[in-house]
Protein backbone atom coordinates (compact mmCIF):
# COMPACT_ATOMS: atom_id res chain seq x y z
CA UNK A 1 0.00 0.00 0.00
CA UNK A 2 1.38 3.43 -0.96
CA UNK A 3 1.65 6.05 1.78
CA UNK A 4 -0.57 8.29 -0.33
CA UNK A 5 -3.55 5.98 0.33
CA UNK A 6 -3.12 6.02 4.12
CA UNK A 7 -4.63 8.45 6.58
CA UNK A 8 -2.40 10.78 8.56
CA UNK A 9 -3.12 8.80 11.71
CA UNK A 10 -2.10 5.53 10.05
CA UNK A 11 1.16 7.05 8.84
CA UNK A 12 1.93 8.45 12.28
CA UNK A 13 1.25 5.11 13.95
CA UNK A 14 3.42 3.19 11.48
CA UNK A 15 6.24 5.73 11.87
CA UNK A 16 6.14 5.40 15.66
CA UNK A 17 6.30 1.63 15.43
CA UNK A 18 9.23 1.95 13.02
CA UNK A 19 11.09 4.29 15.37
CA UNK A 20 10.91 1.86 18.29
CA UNK A 21 9.70 2.23 21.86
CA UNK A 22 12.35 4.63 23.18
CA UNK A 23 12.07 7.15 20.34
CA UNK A 24 8.27 6.87 20.30
CA UNK A 25 8.15 7.59 24.02
CA UNK A 26 10.10 10.81 23.42
CA UNK A 27 7.65 11.82 20.67
CA UNK A 28 4.69 11.15 22.97
CA UNK A 29 6.08 13.68 25.45
CA UNK A 30 5.32 16.43 22.93
CA UNK A 31 1.77 15.36 22.07
CA UNK A 32 -1.58 16.24 23.59
CA UNK A 33 -3.35 13.56 25.57
CA UNK A 34 -6.05 13.05 22.94
CA UNK A 35 -3.39 12.57 20.28
CA UNK A 36 -1.63 10.01 22.43
CA UNK A 37 -4.92 8.15 22.96
CA UNK A 38 -5.73 8.11 19.24
CA UNK A 39 -2.27 6.91 18.22
CA UNK A 40 -2.22 4.26 20.93
CA UNK A 41 -5.52 2.84 19.68
CA UNK A 42 -4.27 2.95 16.09
CA UNK A 43 -1.06 1.12 16.97
CA UNK A 44 -2.90 -1.47 19.06
CA UNK A 45 -5.25 -2.34 16.22
CA UNK A 46 -2.92 -2.37 13.22
CA UNK A 47 -1.32 -5.81 13.63
CA UNK A 48 1.50 -6.80 11.26
CA UNK A 49 2.95 -4.03 9.09
CA UNK A 50 4.19 -5.04 5.67
CA UNK A 51 7.82 -4.05 5.04
CA UNK A 52 6.97 -2.07 1.87
CA UNK A 53 4.27 -0.16 3.74
CA UNK A 54 6.67 0.74 6.53
CA UNK A 55 9.35 1.73 4.00
CA UNK A 56 6.90 4.02 2.18
CA UNK A 57 5.97 5.87 5.39
CA UNK A 58 9.57 6.26 6.55
CA UNK A 59 10.64 7.58 3.14
CA UNK A 60 7.83 10.13 3.12
CA UNK A 61 8.74 11.27 6.63
CA UNK A 62 12.36 11.64 5.59
CA UNK A 63 11.39 13.67 2.54
CA UNK A 64 9.22 15.97 4.68
CA UNK A 65 12.05 16.46 7.17
CA UNK A 66 14.63 17.19 4.47
CA UNK A 67 12.34 19.57 2.57
CA UNK A 68 11.42 21.40 5.76
CA UNK A 69 15.10 21.80 6.67
CA UNK A 70 15.91 23.24 3.25
CA UNK A 71 12.93 25.60 3.46
CA UNK A 72 13.99 26.80 6.91
CA UNK A 73 17.49 27.40 5.57
CA UNK A 74 16.62 29.35 2.45
CA UNK A 75 12.96 29.32 1.52
CA UNK A 76 10.66 27.35 -0.76
CA UNK A 77 12.49 27.99 -4.03
CA UNK A 78 15.83 27.22 -2.39
CA UNK A 79 14.44 23.86 -1.23
CA UNK A 80 13.10 23.14 -4.70
CA UNK A 81 16.49 23.92 -6.25
CA UNK A 82 18.36 21.64 -3.85
CA UNK A 83 15.92 18.79 -4.43
CA UNK A 84 16.20 19.25 -8.21
CA UNK A 85 19.99 18.91 -8.01
CA UNK A 86 19.71 15.86 -5.77
CA UNK A 87 16.76 14.05 -7.34
CA UNK A 88 16.26 15.55 -10.77
CA UNK A 89 13.57 18.02 -11.80
CA UNK A 90 10.76 15.51 -12.23
CA UNK A 91 11.22 13.78 -8.88
CA UNK A 92 11.81 17.09 -7.09
CA UNK A 93 8.57 18.56 -8.40
CA UNK A 94 6.76 15.38 -7.43
CA UNK A 95 8.14 15.56 -3.89
CA UNK A 96 7.31 19.25 -3.50
CA UNK A 97 3.79 18.74 -4.82
CA UNK A 98 3.18 15.74 -2.56
CA UNK A 99 4.55 17.50 0.50
CA UNK A 100 2.99 20.92 -0.08
CA UNK A 101 0.33 20.36 2.56
CA UNK A 102 2.91 19.31 5.14
CA UNK A 103 5.50 22.01 4.53
CA UNK A 104 5.31 25.02 6.82
CA UNK A 105 6.87 28.24 5.62
CA UNK A 106 7.34 31.22 7.86
CA UNK A 107 5.19 34.22 7.00
CA UNK A 108 6.91 36.85 4.82
CA UNK A 109 9.38 34.20 3.66
CA UNK A 110 9.95 36.15 0.43
CA UNK A 111 11.39 39.04 2.46
CA UNK A 112 14.00 36.88 4.23
CA UNK A 113 16.18 36.85 1.15
CA UNK A 114 15.69 40.57 0.45
CA UNK A 115 18.10 43.36 1.31
CA UNK A 116 17.11 45.48 4.31
CA UNK A 117 17.15 48.63 2.19
CA UNK A 118 14.66 47.09 -0.23
CA UNK A 119 12.43 45.94 2.63
CA UNK A 120 12.50 49.48 3.98
CA UNK A 121 11.33 50.84 0.64
CA UNK A 122 8.44 48.36 0.63
CA UNK A 123 7.17 48.95 4.17
CA UNK A 124 8.23 52.52 5.00
CA UNK A 125 4.75 53.92 4.38
CA UNK A 126 2.86 51.11 6.05
CA UNK A 127 1.04 51.50 9.38
CA UNK A 128 3.38 50.95 12.40
CA UNK A 129 1.36 47.86 13.37
CA UNK A 130 1.95 46.36 9.94
CA UNK A 131 5.65 47.20 10.10
CA UNK A 132 5.89 45.64 13.56
CA UNK A 133 4.22 42.43 12.36
CA UNK A 134 6.57 42.11 9.39
CA UNK A 135 9.72 42.83 11.42
CA UNK A 136 8.69 40.33 14.08
CA UNK A 137 8.97 37.54 11.51
CA UNK A 138 12.29 38.62 10.03
CA UNK A 139 15.74 37.66 11.36
CA UNK A 140 16.69 40.07 14.14
CA UNK A 141 19.73 41.35 12.21
CA UNK A 142 17.62 42.29 9.18
CA UNK A 143 14.86 43.77 11.34
CA UNK A 144 17.45 45.85 13.19
CA UNK A 145 18.78 47.33 9.95
CA UNK A 146 15.27 48.25 8.88
CA UNK A 147 14.18 49.81 12.17
CA UNK A 148 17.41 51.81 12.37
CA UNK A 149 16.41 53.60 9.17
CA UNK A 150 12.90 54.51 10.30
CA UNK A 151 12.11 57.98 11.70
CA UNK A 152 12.69 58.25 15.47
CA UNK A 153 9.02 58.46 16.39
CA UNK A 154 8.17 55.51 14.16
CA UNK A 155 11.02 53.47 15.67
CA UNK A 156 9.59 53.77 19.17
CA UNK A 157 6.03 53.11 18.02
CA UNK A 158 7.06 49.99 16.11
CA UNK A 159 9.22 48.79 19.01
CA UNK A 160 6.34 49.03 21.46
CA UNK A 161 4.00 47.22 19.09
CA UNK A 162 6.52 44.37 18.68
CA UNK A 163 6.86 44.03 22.44
CA UNK A 164 3.11 43.94 23.02
CA UNK A 165 2.31 41.71 20.04
CA UNK A 166 0.74 38.35 20.79
CA UNK A 167 -1.04 36.34 18.10
CA UNK A 168 -2.11 37.28 14.60
CA UNK A 169 -4.81 35.51 12.62
CA UNK A 170 -3.47 33.78 9.47
CA UNK A 171 -5.93 35.61 7.20
CA UNK A 172 -4.48 38.95 8.33
CA UNK A 173 -0.95 37.74 7.60
CA UNK A 174 -2.00 36.44 4.18
CA UNK A 175 -3.61 39.75 3.27
CA UNK A 176 -0.48 41.70 4.20
CA UNK A 177 1.68 39.25 2.27
CA UNK A 178 -0.60 39.59 -0.76
CA UNK A 179 -0.18 43.35 -0.74
CA UNK A 180 3.58 43.19 -0.28
CA UNK A 181 4.23 40.35 -2.69
CA UNK A 182 1.47 39.35 -5.12
CA UNK A 183 3.56 36.55 -6.54
CA UNK A 184 4.12 34.93 -3.16
CA UNK A 185 3.94 31.14 -3.49
CA UNK A 186 4.38 29.78 -0.01
CA UNK A 187 2.26 27.50 2.09
CA UNK A 188 0.83 29.11 5.23
CA UNK A 189 -0.19 27.01 8.19
CA UNK A 190 -3.83 27.35 9.19
CA UNK A 191 -2.96 27.61 12.87
CA UNK A 192 -2.58 30.92 14.64
CA UNK A 193 1.02 32.01 14.55
CA UNK A 194 2.92 33.71 17.31
CA UNK A 195 5.57 36.37 16.84
CA UNK A 196 6.78 39.47 18.56
CA UNK A 197 6.98 39.87 22.31
CA UNK A 198 9.71 41.20 24.54
CA UNK A 199 12.34 38.68 23.43
CA UNK A 200 11.78 39.66 19.80
CA UNK A 201 12.18 43.35 20.62
CA UNK A 202 15.28 42.75 22.75
CA UNK A 203 16.92 40.70 19.99
CA UNK A 204 16.24 43.57 17.62
CA UNK A 205 17.59 46.21 20.01
CA UNK A 206 20.75 44.20 20.63
CA UNK A 207 21.43 44.41 16.88
CA UNK A 208 20.82 48.12 16.28
CA UNK A 209 23.34 50.90 16.83
CA UNK A 210 23.54 52.59 20.22
CA UNK A 211 21.80 55.81 19.07
CA UNK A 212 18.78 53.93 17.75
CA UNK A 213 18.62 51.80 20.89
CA UNK A 214 18.76 54.85 23.15
CA UNK A 215 16.03 56.65 21.16
CA UNK A 216 13.68 53.67 21.32
CA UNK A 217 14.24 52.92 24.99
CA UNK A 218 13.91 56.55 26.07
CA UNK A 219 10.63 56.89 24.18
CA UNK A 220 9.38 53.65 25.68
CA UNK A 221 10.28 55.07 29.10
CA UNK A 222 8.03 58.06 28.47
CA UNK A 223 5.11 56.05 27.11
CA UNK A 224 5.34 52.81 29.09
CA UNK A 225 7.89 52.87 31.96
CA UNK A 226 7.18 49.30 33.06
CA UNK A 227 7.75 47.94 29.57
CA UNK A 228 10.94 49.99 29.22
CA UNK A 229 12.21 48.57 32.51
CA UNK A 230 11.57 44.99 31.35
CA UNK A 231 13.35 45.67 28.09
CA UNK A 232 16.39 47.09 29.89
CA UNK A 233 16.61 44.06 32.17
CA UNK A 234 16.57 41.69 29.21
CA UNK A 235 18.86 43.55 26.85
CA UNK A 236 22.21 42.37 28.21
CA UNK A 237 22.21 38.97 29.86
CA UNK A 238 24.83 38.04 32.43
CA UNK A 239 26.12 35.32 30.09
CA UNK A 240 26.77 38.02 27.48
CA UNK A 241 29.77 39.11 29.52
CA UNK A 242 31.81 36.73 27.36
CA UNK A 243 31.27 39.15 24.46
CA UNK A 244 33.22 41.88 26.27
CA UNK A 245 36.94 42.19 25.73
CA UNK A 246 39.31 41.61 28.65
CA UNK A 247 39.89 45.31 29.28
CA UNK A 248 36.16 45.94 29.65
CA UNK A 249 35.68 42.90 31.89
CA UNK A 250 38.46 44.16 34.15
CA UNK A 251 36.71 47.52 34.37
CA UNK A 252 33.48 45.78 35.34
CA UNK A 253 35.20 43.67 38.00
CA UNK A 254 36.57 46.80 39.66
CA UNK A 255 32.99 48.03 40.12
CA UNK A 256 31.13 44.91 41.28
CA UNK A 257 30.82 43.52 44.78
CA UNK A 258 32.81 40.28 45.16
CA UNK A 259 30.05 38.56 47.14
CA UNK A 260 27.46 39.43 44.51
CA UNK A 261 29.81 38.27 41.76
CA UNK A 262 30.36 34.95 43.51
CA UNK A 263 26.65 34.25 43.77
CA UNK A 264 26.17 35.38 40.16
CA UNK A 265 28.70 32.78 38.99
CA UNK A 266 26.82 29.93 40.66
CA UNK A 267 25.82 27.40 38.02
CA UNK A 268 26.93 29.39 34.97
CA UNK A 269 28.91 27.83 32.13
CA UNK A 270 32.66 27.31 32.35
CA UNK A 271 33.03 29.79 29.48
CA UNK A 272 31.52 32.57 31.58
CA UNK A 273 33.55 31.63 34.65
CA UNK A 274 36.77 31.49 32.61
CA UNK A 275 36.08 34.96 31.18
CA UNK A 276 35.81 36.29 34.73
CA UNK A 277 38.68 34.38 36.31
CA UNK A 278 41.24 35.19 33.62
CA UNK A 279 40.68 38.89 34.29
CA UNK A 280 41.36 38.84 38.02
CA UNK A 281 44.34 37.91 40.14
CA UNK A 282 45.05 34.23 40.67
CA UNK A 283 44.41 34.61 44.39
CA UNK A 284 41.03 36.30 43.88
CA UNK A 285 40.00 33.66 41.36
CA UNK A 286 41.01 30.88 43.74
CA UNK A 287 39.02 32.44 46.58
CA UNK A 288 35.87 32.63 44.45
CA UNK A 289 36.32 29.06 43.21
CA UNK A 290 36.63 27.82 46.78
CA UNK A 291 33.60 29.84 47.85
CA UNK A 292 31.57 28.37 45.01
CA UNK A 293 32.65 24.86 45.93
CA UNK A 294 31.54 25.19 49.57
CA UNK A 295 28.52 27.42 48.96
CA UNK A 296 26.00 24.62 48.46
CA UNK A 297 22.63 25.03 46.71
CA UNK A 298 21.46 28.60 46.07
CA UNK A 299 17.96 29.69 45.08
CA UNK A 300 17.63 30.48 41.40
CA UNK A 301 16.02 33.82 42.24
CA UNK A 302 19.00 34.77 44.40
CA UNK A 303 21.44 33.94 41.57
CA UNK A 304 19.37 35.89 39.04
CA UNK A 305 19.25 38.92 41.34
CA UNK A 306 23.03 38.84 41.76
CA UNK A 307 23.52 38.51 38.01
CA UNK A 308 21.18 41.43 37.41
CA UNK A 309 23.24 43.62 39.75
CA UNK A 310 26.35 42.81 37.73
CA UNK A 311 24.46 43.57 34.50
CA UNK A 312 23.33 46.88 36.02
CA UNK A 313 26.98 47.79 36.57
CA UNK A 314 27.78 46.90 32.97
CA UNK A 315 24.93 49.03 31.68
CA UNK A 316 25.98 51.97 33.90
CA UNK A 317 29.58 51.74 32.69
CA UNK A 318 28.42 51.66 29.08
CA UNK A 319 26.20 54.67 29.62
CA UNK A 320 29.16 56.61 31.02
CA UNK A 321 31.41 55.54 28.16
CA UNK A 322 33.77 53.61 30.44
CA UNK A 323 33.24 50.39 28.48
CA UNK A 324 32.04 49.60 24.97
CA UNK A 325 29.56 46.88 23.99
CA UNK A 326 29.82 46.08 20.30
CA UNK A 327 26.41 45.68 18.68
CA UNK A 328 25.15 44.95 15.21
CA UNK A 329 25.34 48.00 13.00
CA UNK A 330 28.39 49.42 14.82
CA UNK A 331 31.93 49.39 13.53
CA UNK A 332 34.45 47.16 15.24
CA UNK A 333 37.30 48.90 17.03
CA UNK A 334 40.77 48.91 15.54
CA UNK A 335 43.75 49.03 17.88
Amino acid sequence: MSSSTMTGREKAAILLVSLGQDASAEVFKHLRQEEIDELTLEIAGMGHIAPDRKQSVVEEFYEVAVAQEYIAEGGLEYARGILQKALGEGKANEVMARLSSAIQVSPFEFLRRTEASQILNVIANEHPQTIALILAYLPSETAAQVVSSLPDDVQADVAMRIALMDRTAPEVIREIERVLERKLSSVITQDFTSAGGLRSLVDLLNQVDRTTERTIVETLEEQNPELADEVRRMMFLFEDIVTLDDRNIQQVLREVDVKELTVALKGVSSEVQDAIFRNMSERAATNIREELEFMGPVRVKQVEEAQQKVVAVIRRLEESGAIVIIRGGEDQLVA
